[in-house]
């Protein structure tokens, strides 16, 4: 499967953006797919995952509350809403699908976040 993450841009702290992530190929509803970030000298971490179905989520404890996760199989997409923005947050974005349990094997191509304070 390939993936296209879209929808990073700047914006104020407290503001929302919602990223995208297209899927190419008939098999996006068999991967759990994942939102992970990296921030400027700092390892890359998972933000937010769901599963092939939509009914398991996981998100980091620095989202929770803030981040939703979600998709739509029909549309080979997933989505990352994020609300009440910090500038922590500020990092690249990649959607990720897992070939396997805990598996990101394939990876898009990240989209950036700029928070300003």
């Amino acid at each position: 499967v390939q993936l296209q993450a879209s929808g990073g841009g700047l914006v104020q702290a407290g503001g929302s953006l919602r990223l995208s992530c297209a899927a190419s190929g008939r098999t996006f509803s068999t991967y759990s797919m994942g939102w992970f970030r990296q921030a400027p000298g700092k390892e890359r971490e998972i933000v937010a995952a769901i599963s092939w179905s939509g009914s398991s989520t996981y998100y980091h404890d620095s989202v929770k509350g803030r981040f939703t996760i979600s998709r739509d199989n029909a549309k080979n997409t997933v989505y990352l809403e994020m609300k009440s923005l910090k500038p922590e947050d500020t990092a690249v974005y990649y959607c990720a699908a897992a070939g396997g349990p805990g598996h990101y094997d394939n990876w898009g191509q990240g989209t950036l976040v700029t928070v300003s304070s």
